[in-house]
């Protein structure tokens, strides 16, 4: 039995680990959406909001209208008692009452919509700013994500081709060697052909004065001035 309990408690672990995976892999898609239905129902509590409103809006409306009656009754029992007719006057005085009473009853549900509406606002208000922030920090990890995934995708590629970027610089090296070659090759063939031609050895005899030489410029105008004195 306590083994049956182990592989349930087992299999349990793993379900929650792999709940888990999902959720980190998921993570700002989740965030997502509950910055979204965070925003459907400040929605809602902004429609509550102005129904409250709407109502407390009303009931100034109905105080007003009592007030007017009040002091409309109030007018025409002041007219009754000028006529002597008192009884009428406290008739119409009852029904002042009346008046007075509604109005209180009217009053003390303004009130309740009143400090309604002052929590409504505030709770709205605090909505808006947490949104707003959620918003701002989903902007942040967003951009952090992307950047992080590509910075892996880099990695990911340096690694996976190194060989291949080893084995290209190996190639260019070999191309640069080939190419060394072959300079001392071009180099050494001038070489061969200049002993071949006898270059060399005339260059030699010309700096030494020996040999077919042309005349310098300086022995010519020499002769010259020799010429301009005899």
């Amino acid at each position: 039995m306590s083994i049956l309990k182990k592989l349930f408690t087992a299999v349990r672990g793993g379900a929650r680990e792999a709940g888990e995976a999902i959720v980190d892999a998921n993570g700002i898609r989740i965030f997502e959406q509950e910055i979204a239905d965070a925003q459907n129902a400040l929605h809602g509590a902004k429609k509550s909001l102005t129904e409250v409103m709407a109502k407390e809006m009303q009931t100034k409306r109905k105080i007003s209208a009592v007030d007017a009656s009040i002091a409309e009754h109030e007018a025409y029992a002041g007219q009754a008692l000028e006529k002597g007719n008192e009884a009428l006057a406290l008739e119409i005085a009852e029904k002042i009452g009346d008046f007075e009473a509604e109005k209180a009853e009217n009053e003390q549900v303004l009130s309740g919509f009143s400090n309604h509406i002052v929590a409504l606002k505030q709770q709205v208000k605090d909505a808006e700013k947490s949104i707003k922030e959620n918003q701002r920090q989903l902007t942040m990890v967003k951009t952090t994500e992307s950047v992080q995934q590509a910075t892996m995708a880099v990695n990911s590629t340096l690694n996976t081709n190194s060989s291949s970027m080893t084995s290209a610089r190996q190639s260019l090296e070999r191309i640069k060697q080939r190419q060394q070659d072959r300079n001392d090759q071009l180099g050494a063939a001038k070489q061969l052909e200049s002993d071949v031609n006898g270059d060399d050895l005339k260059a030699k005899m010309a700096e030494a004065g020996i040999g077919d030489t042309s005349p310098k410029s300086a022995d010519i105008l020499a002769r010259i001035k020799a010429k301009q004195n005899s």
